[in-house]
């Protein structure tokens, strides 16, 4: 008799999943990490991970596509709540830059994850995705200053978060107040309303 799934349950499932190889890359790196690592930090075997995700290369993809997703819809959804214009500006700045380790460890991950991309087509269709969901959050930042120029505008906005998102990964004490101050700033500048 063939086994029923219940589709919450596995769902949930490959939700963990998903993060126990978050996790597992972050302390690896894209190269390091094999499914014996991210088994062993989910507490599963290997073929449960083969059995949800195919392959290495499939259970990558969706944490990739997972926490991606997760930063757009919770920056979507903060830029919503934000009633005023500069609202909306801190609310992306601090979505950006949400807590020393979790920004650590995302920008980690997502440029560990972009290097791998550079050689595999279809690990840079997921990084492509997530390039277009960030850029309809940059030109609705953008859109604040009016529709003239706002495709330069939100281009130089996603150069100014990822330099500073580099740059706050070799700093060896990132101050989380002082990166999210500069970011307001240029974001401002940029916007012209300083």
């Amino acid at each position: 008799m063939a086994r029923t799934v219940n589709p919450i349950q596995d769902r949930t499932r490959r939700a963990g999943l998903e993060k126990a190889a978050y996790l597992a890359l972050y302390e690896r790196g894209y190269a390091g990490v094999t499914l014996a690592n991210i088994a062993e930090h989910a507490g599963v075997s290997r073929g449960t991970l083969v059995y949800h995700f195919g392959s290495r290369a499939g259970l990558l993809s969706a944490v990739m596509r997972r926490f991606t997703r997760t930063i757009t819809v919770a920056t979507r959804r903060a830029l919503r709540q934000a009633g005023t214009p500069d609202a909306k500006l801190q609310a992306f700045v601090e979505n950006q830059f949400y807590g020393v380790q979790n920004t650590q460890r995302f920008y980690t991950v997502s440029l560990d994850f972009l290097a791998a991309a550079t050689r595999d087509p279809e690990l840079m269709a997921v990084q492509r995705d997530f390039l277009g969901q960030t850029l309809e959050l940059d030109l609705e930042l953008a859109r604040l200053a009016g529709e003239d120029g706002a495709g330069a505008r939100a281009r130089q906005l996603r150069a100014l978060v990822e330099g500073l998102s580099v740059r706050f990964l070799a700093d060896p004490e990132p101050d989380l107040a002082a990166y999210r101050a500069d970011c307001l700033a240029g974001l401002r500048a940029i916007l012209g309303w300083d």
